[in-house]
């Protein structure tokens, strides 16, 4: 039983449509962490991100907790958390102010992107991220860290990420009935890529695709600083929707197949073996042929990908990804979605894993420890955060902040 205390600790949990996983970390001073717990246990009650049953969604979140805390040695009463799904949007503001002693001070910046923040905000919605692309002093050219220059006048180029009030709510409130106090928010694959990419990456650009269960999450870096975010609700599960019904096999069968003998191109397939699989009804065998799995799973993982191409392409941001593309989450370890990516966007692709530095050995070196993974070493990095506005999240959130500071 979880008893003692440990200083210096943060917990992460990732609340996914598939998994639920907590991390429990000992923060060891640069930044560095050592993983000291972690629980994981099957998600119930979310459907692509977003809470469809109260009950389900505790009851996982308690069983995750608890096996950390059974590993840690101590109990968890506070984490940060991630979030994700269709319901999260995002929009380019600009905002300038005064500069007011002359100098650029951290309150000129915090003012300049509340000034960006001021805008319409859809019925409903309330904004998780101000996230800074670059400064302007003067008029003169772009700049990524403004403090301690002089001028008269800052403006800012922000990216705004906003979130459905009632999702963000029933996340919380699920986490708190399971005993849990929510200190942080952060978009997924804000977390995500925090894990997963290198300070190069970052800053010549890059494109994460973040594959989980319910949604893909991607965003677009250059010059270290956030370009575009997009949230799209076809992920893992899709897949494995498609082996269950094309396959008439159980939805567990199906999810096995998928891991185990799954491509997401034929271009990988080299011998088209047999394969044994369960009938949907009662418990008989039958034959199929590895070719006719995958002509299921490469549509869809075709599909997948066009679709953020398409939105890529739509929005001009294929140029900035001079560095390629990561992709991480469960969905990422389907064999051949990276040799796909790499074809249908025409730049090198990898699968990215968490860069951990000080790890139990092998724990989690998986890309669906990826968010959070990330989501620990936000919580590490709060300076130069302002929180956000809002009575309603107020009564729920003790402390719910904004990235406005470079990755590393």
């Amino acid at each position: 039983m979880a008893t003692k205390r440990l200083k210096n600790t943060v917990v992460s949990i990732d609340i996914g449509t598939t998994k639920i996983c907590t991390l429990v970390a000992q923060h060891l001073g640069n930044n560095q962490v050592e993983i000291i717990g972690i629980g994981k246990a099957p998600s119930h009650g979310l459907r692509k991100g977003v809470v469809i049953n109260v009950g389900q969604t505790i009851h996982s979140i308690k069983c995750a907790i608890k096996e950390a805390e059974l590993m840690a040695g101590i109990p968890i009463e506070s984490a940060s958390i991630g979030i994700s799904g269709g319901h999260i949007t995002s929009i380019s503001s600009q905002g300038a102010v005064p500069i007011r002693k002359g100098v650029v001070r951290q309150s000129d910046i915090t003012n300049a992107l509340t000034a960006a923040r001021a805008v319409p905000i859809p019925e409903g919605q309330q904004v998780l991220h101000v996230l800074p692309q670059y400064f302007i002093i003067d008029g003169a050219e772009k700049i990524h860290d403004p403090l301690g220059m002089h001028g008269v006048r800052l403006e800012v180029q922000a990216h705004i990420i906003m979130g459905s009030i009632a999702s963000v709510q029933n996340l919380i409130n699920c986490c708190e009935k399971a005993g849990i106090n929510v200190t942080d928010i952060i978009l997924e694959q804000l977390a995500s890529a925090r894990a997963v990419l290198s300070k190069d990456e970052l800053e010549l650009g890059v494109g994460m695709i973040d594959i989980g269960g319910g949604t893909s999450d991607v965003a677009i870096y250059q010059h270290g600083s956030i370009r575009h975010t997009k949230v799209l609700p076809i992920a893992g599960n899709h897949f494995t929707n498609d082996i269950a019904i094309g396959l008439r096999t159980p939805m567990e069968e199906a999810e096995l197949l998928k891991h185990t003998d799954g491509l997401a191109t034929a271009e990988l397939l080299k011998e088209d073996e047999l394969i044994n699989i369960e009938r949907i009804q009662g418990n008989e065998m039958r034959t199929i042929k590895k070719s006719d799995l995958v002509r299921i799973i490469e549509p869809r993982a075709q599909e997948l990908l066009t679709l953020i191409y398409e939105e890529l392409k739509e929005k001009n941001l294929l140029d900035l990804m001079t560095t390629g593309i990561v992709l991480t989450g469960g969905g990422s370890l389907l064999k051949g979605m990276d040799t796909l990516a790499q074809k249908i966007f025409s730049v090198p692709a990898r699968v990215g894993i968490p860069r951990v530095c000080k790890d139990i050995p092998g724990s989690l070196e998986n890309p669906m420890y990826a968010t959070g993974y990330g989501l620990l070493l936000h919580t590490l990095k709060k300076e130069g955060t302002i929180p956000l506005e809002g009575p309603i999240l107020k009564k729920i959130i003790m402390s719910m902040k904004s990235w406005v500071s470079d990755f590393f």
